[in-house]
């Protein structure tokens, strides 16, 4: 799910954009620490359906894929494959297709072995999750590019409603956002306000502030949840536009 009207919040202002995950990454991209390490590590765990979905839809099966994509995240985590890997800088997105593309072309071997040999995979794969993430991306005639673009959108916004439930679970407040999640993504008439305010006993007004305060928590999250993927603020919207296009597609 995404809210449109994400698009429309102001920019963090440059002065205030946090060290992020990929920033992280980047920048000890040479010289790789233990936390750079960490950070990617995260990164790759959240975010290996699409490069799973692209693996499979450039036509391996499901056993080859798993494989594939646990060597390539092994070499890509444990033997520094971010100092190769061309372009460094930018997204997170662009720089995880652009090298799983030549991964596949050039490494997939060597890479494979180091994945049957290396002992602790470094990326948790489940093949049953996998395929489920997987088969709802695919439409007659998508390129592995497009299944991986509209991957990676998903599971970023799957990510963000996961933190969004984990924030008003630890308030107490579960039940209400399953009651209030119909209305994330669209305004509904007063019929449907004053329906949902008689089943919850609040009133109409309580209930739209309601509304109003998970969309803002919401549109926060996904903000938050982009930043760990881009290197400055100016790309966060561009992003947001991305993911919307994607999700369209």
């Amino acid at each position: 799910m995404i809210d449109c009207a994400a698009n429309t919040m102001p920019s963090a202002k440059p002065s205030a954009f946090r060290t992020t995950r990929w920033s992280l990454v980047q920048a000890a991209a040479i010289d790789p620490t233990q936390d750079s390490r960490r950070a990617l590590a995260i990164l790759c765990q959240v975010y290996w359906h699409p490069v799973y979905a692209f693996v499979r839809r450039k036509g391996y099966d499901q056993d080859q894929s798993l494989d594939l994509t646990q060597g390539f995240f092994a070499l890509l985590i444990e033997k520094n494959y971010l100092v190769t890997a061309d372009p460094l800088r930018g997204r997170f997105r662009s720089f995880l297709l652009a090298s799983v593309r030549h991964f596949l072309a050039n490494e997939w071997d060597r890479a494979n072995a180091l994945k049957r040999g290396g002992g602790h995979a470094p990326v948790s794969i489940d093949l049953v999750e996998a395929e489920r993430w997987y088969l709802p991306a695919v439409v007659d005639e998508a390129t592995p590019e497009s299944v991986f673009e509209r991957r990676w959108a998903a599971s970023l916004l799957e990510h963000v409603m996961v933190r969004l439930h984990t924030e008003f679970a630890a308030a107490g407040k579960s039940a209400q956002l399953e009651s209030l999640s119909a209305f994330l993504n669209q305004d509904a008439d007063d019929t449907h306000y004053e329906e949902l305010a008689n089943r919850t006993g609040m009133s109409s007004g309580a209930l739209r502030m309601a509304v109003h305060r998970m969309r803002r928590k919401y549109r926060r999250l996904l903000r938050e949840e982009i930043a760990e993927t881009v290197a400055t603020p100016e790309e966060v919207d561009d992003e947001i536009r991305f993911l919307l296009s994607a999700m369209s597609g």
